[in-house]
Formats: structure tokens, sequence, C-alpha cells
């Protein structure tokens, strides 16, 4: 079953709250090139993405670099 923009927008922002319960500091947001694609696809995510930085390379979302990946699906967080 493929994933809608919004559930994969849901599911970064959960894994980005996860993440910092753990009381680990996160550095970057792994994302697979698919999710990408699907997500700038949301109006919320893109706006942030595009704003946050004029190189595509140093672009952020919520305050986390981030890493696309060829790995099609993969939504990752990764601490420093």
């Amino acid at each position: 079953m493929k994933k809608t923009n919004e559930t994969n927008l849901d599911d970064l922002n959960n894994i980005i709250d996860n993440f910092k319960d753990t009381k680990e500091k996160p550095s970057k947001i792994l994302i697979g090139y698919k999710i990408y694609a699907e997500l700038m696809n949301d109006a919320k995510f893109k706006s942030e993405i595009l704003e946050s930085a004029l190189d595509p390379n140093k672009r952020k979302y919520r305050k986390l670099k981030i890493k696309i990946t060829q790995d099609e699906y993969q939504l990752k967080i990764e601490s420093s």
C-alpha cells in the first residue's frame, strides 16, 4: 500500500519527536528519494525546505539537515 504525502509528513514528525524523547540530539534526517519526492508535494514541508537555504545540499526541516538517500523509502533520524 502506497503512503500519502500527509502520512509521510506525519511519520517524519513523529519520528523526530520520538527521537527527541530519547534525550539524544538529532543531527540529520535520512530520507529516501521517493519519500522526499512525495513530501515535496506537501505545501508545509516544501515551504520549510525551500526557505531553509539557497543551496539544495544545505536544506533543513525542523532545523535538522536533510540527506537524501538511494534507499527509496528510508526515513531515519541520526544523532551527532
